[in-house]
């Protein structure tokens, strides 16, 4: 078994953090599930602005966009929504053979609405009746105005991938929203076993934040806490997940919503390009990785186990030591999050500019 066959043994899924048309027109897409054993796919606005960007794959459906007079945002949810429409299809085996647990794909709400509950939830209803596959999911970023949108999402039935989520206690938050949402369909009668969720928890952006501020620290002590927080918070969020569904009153059928790892492309290339694969493999958890380090992990053959069970006590010893050394972790998270928000709202804008002068 290559190593995300191993990961899956131990009840990991792989997802790829990467769509375009290219990939899907190619046959590149299917292979990789074939070859590679993928089983799922999520996509934000800079993956989008990436492959919209490239190539001339979406050349004649602009052509037909620009004939219709379709606005810069119609063009660009056109061309995202039918590339995750036929993602879907690609994974339809893997969905029915997971029996909806894997084959999914995700698109993203508009960054720029993040803190508008009202506009959210409209765009998860027009996004999920667009896509129109069961196997798709609809990204709703964790910020503390979008987690009503959240609950309303799954209240009626709609698959959340919950993304952007940093801290343990935000993801307590999600937790509570997947709960209450999955309670109030339950209580509408739908079929909450075809309700599926996950929460994204990013990783390396973590490292890369907190690292800096160690080595503006520059003691012995902090440097050689480096590259240790982005696994240690991911290990913590696993500890509440566990305690959170084990022995969780969910209603009959209903799924337990999956943390998924997150940004784990490395961003330091003194860290194993691995890092972040090999050390959060455990039951019931979903990693979705660029390319690049779906391959690393399956050159490096690195997986030894469950590395999530656990693991808990001695990552609450790293966040310890981190704080101890002036690590404030509260604004840490803050500040991730902003940023994360902003990262997708820029890659969103250029996205837009750039299709504004195809359309012209």
């Amino acid at each position: 078994m290559n190593a995300i066959q191993q990961l899956a043994e131990l009840g990991t899924s792989t997802w790829l953090d990467d769509l375009s048309r290219d990939r899907i027109n190619s046959g590149n897409l299917r292979e990789l599930i074939s070859t590679k054993h993928i089983a799922g796919v999520t996509t934000n606005p800079a993956i989008f602005a990436a492959a919209m960007s490239k190539g001339n794959a979406y050349d004649e459906q602009i052509a037909t966009l620009k004939a219709e007079q379709a606005s810069v945002d119609q063009a660009v949810y056109a061309m995202s929504i039918d590339d995750v429409r036929a993602a879907c299809d690609v994974f339809e085996g893997v969905f029915e053979q997971t029996q909806g647990k894997d084959g999914r794909v995700s698109i993203e709400v508009d960054p720029r609405i993040s803190e508008d509950r009202d506009a959210t939830i409209a765009q998860a209803r027009e996004l999920w009746s667009r896509v129109d596959r069961p196997n798709a999911m609809i990204k709703i970023p964790a910020t503390e105005d979008s987690l009503p949108a959240i609950v309303d999402a799954l209240a009626e039935g709609i698959s959340v991938n919950v993304t952007l989520i940093f801290s343990v206690a935000r993801y307590r938050q999600v937790i509570a929203a997947y709960k209450e949402g999955i309670q109030r369909a339950a209580d509408k009668g739908l079929d909450v076993s075809k309700i599926h969720s996950v929460a994204s928890f990013f990783v390396s952006r973590l490292d890369t934040e907190v690292d800096n501020r160690l080595e503006a620290i520059g003691s012995e002590e902090a440097l050689a806490l480096r590259g240790k927080a982005g696994v240690a918070n991911a290990r913590r969020a696993y500890q509440v997940f566990q305690e959170a569904f084990d022995q969780a009153e969910l209603p009959e059928g209903a799924n337990v919503q999956r943390p998924l790892w997150a940004s784990t492309g490395v961003k330091n290339p003194d860290y194993p390009a691995d890092l972040y694969v090999s050390e959060l493999a455990g039951p019931n958890t979903v990693n979705t990785m660029p390319e690049g380090t779906i391959d690393a992990a399956i050159e490096a053959d690195n997986i030894h186990g469950d590395t999530l069970s656990g693991t808990a006590e001695e990552a609450e010893q790293v966040f310890s030591k981190l704080s101890a050394v002036g690590i404030d972790f509260e604004d840490v998270f803050n500040v991730l999050e902003r940023e994360g928000v902003q990262k997708f709202v820029d890659a969103w804008n250029e996205l837009l500019e750039s299709m504004q002068e195809n359309l012209s």
